[in-house]
């Protein structure tokens, strides 16, 4: 079993983007402002000092956790997969409410570059679940709180 987790080119490039943030400027800036803060004497009393400390933490937690996820990371560029039409990791997806007769666009995208304001949804996602694999014109129903729902494929792109 492969414990590679699926992830957009642009999900890839904002991770690496990060990485390069925390390791350039901002532990670099947290390391000065310990040394500055530990010039000022007593330490345990030194609210600068700790409040550095913990940021430094912070910085390299996220640092390891980036890390971690490049390197367990399968790149999957839509552009580069053969269109067949379906619905895959990576495709953007319009669909149609059929209760609400509302347009909804989506792209299929793994669990740490999903943001449903942005309009990306996880591959994990009881709605990406029912898609995959399907095509245009295909309707698909899923159980939500409030009942189920159903949607319509208008469209799938791989962009």
């Amino acid at each position: 079993m492969s414990d590679k987790v699926p992830l957009t080119v642009k999900g890839a490039k904002h991770l690496q983007e990060e990485l390069k943030r925390l390791k350039s400027q901002e532990r670099p800036a947290v390391i000065k402002a310990i040394a500055e803060a530990r010039a000022h004497g007593d330490l345990k009393e030194n609210a600068e000092y700790h409040a550095a400390k913990d940021q430094q933490g912070f910085i390299e937690g996220r640092i390891k956790n980036i890390d971690g996820k490049l390197s367990n990371a399968q790149i999957i560029d839509i552009t580069e997969v053969p269109y067949a039409g379906k619905v895959v990791f990576g495709a953007t997806v319009v669909l149609l409410d059929l209760a609400g007769d509302k347009k909804i666009r989506y792209q299929v995208v793994g669990e740490d570059e999903a943001d449903i304001k942005q309009g990306l949804i996880s591959y994990t996602s009881p709605l990406v679940r029912a898609m995959i694999g399907r095509s245009e014109g295909d309707d698909i129903e899923i159980d939500v709180p409030g009942g189920a729902k159903q949607f319509e494929i208008l469209e799938v792109i791989y962009e």
